[in-house]
């Protein structure tokens, strides 16, 4: 039996509130079904929806409704910074806190217009390099990561997006270090989640994320470690370092900076929240 977009858009919503999850993603995924932007779903809800039409979006809802699959995995694809990037199980879907990262990088750039040569640490699906060398383009952008899978998809989405971005696969800044390539910023939104925290994250998160791009030894800092430490060989003197963080690293991630880098300035900022998200720092080495 034939139902309207909006029959099918109300049954789905209902579904998904049973099953406790967010009833926004009907929508999400019947707009990526019909290929149509929000305008055009809105105006074509008294339509009726084809069978075939009808039985995939039931079947998507039902699927994300019982398992938890993201819906990023579902349609493929994630929202940043308004543009569409690609997204697989071995990347971590794109959060929008993180595009609050972006911003307040460009701004800093913007004012160091000398800090040119620019590195993304963990890639994932290349939205920090590849946002960054979009948005401005005096910026030299090399992407990184240890997943090959990750890469892959990252580099998928500059051709996409025609940014120009440099890949490498790399174990955080190991690779930069053994060729003596320095820049002036190193990004990144390393994983910093605990192990200890695994229970208490959302089945969409821990079932599906890529551990590898979410979970990090000694209580979430590994990766800043690593990251801090061979900056000192990668960074060039009054370079910036500008890190994602969980809410409650500000201090432990500041103090790894101040080891490494004593006559730094280094700023938090909080997120849309009101948590501390991210952590600046201008070197002087």
């Amino acid at each position: 039996m034939k139902q309207t977009i909006q029959e099918a858009l109300h049954w789905a919503s209902l579904f998904l509130k049973e099953h406790g999850r967010e009833e926004k993603v009907a929508e999400i995924i019947l707009m990526d079904l019909l290929a149509v932007s929000r305008l055009e779903f809105l105006m074509r809800l008294p339509e009726e929806l084809s069978v075939s039409d009808g039985t995939r979006f039931k079947d998507l809802i039902q699927t994300h409704a019982t398992t938890g699959v993201p819906v990023q995995h579902l349609t493929g694809k994630e929202t940043f910074y308004e543009r569409s990037f690609n997204v697989t199980k071995d990347t971590l879907v794109p959060r929008q806190e993180t595009e609050e990262l972006v911003y307040y990088l460009l701004e800093k750039l913007a004012k160091r217009p000398e800090l040119t040569d620019v590195v993304d640490v963990g890639t994932g699906t290349g939205i920090l390099a590849i946002t960054l060398a979009l948005e401005n383009d005096a910026l030299n952008l090399t992407a990184v990561d240890i997943s090959e899978a990750a890469l892959a998809v990252a580099a998928m989405n500059a051709k996409k997006l025609q940014a120009d971005v440099a890949f490498c696969h790399s174990d955080f800044l190991q690779a930069l270090k053994e060729e003596n390539h320095q820049v002036d910023v190193i990004v990144s939104n390393p994983p910093y989640i605990p192990y200890s925290d695994l229970e208490k994250l959302q089945d969409t998160v821990k079932n599906f994320d890529p551990h590898l791009a979410l979970f990090s030894e000694e209580d979430g800092l590994y990766s800043y470690r690593q990251i801090i430490t061979q900056a000192k060989d990668v960074l060039r003197p009054h370079g910036l370092l500008a890190f994602e963080i969980g809410y409650n690293q500000a201090r432990a991630v500041t103090a790894l900076i101040k080891e490494a880098f004593p006559h730094a300035v280094i700023e938090t900022k909080q997120d849309m929240f009101g948590k501390d998200r991210m952590v600046f720092a201008d070197v002087c080495v």
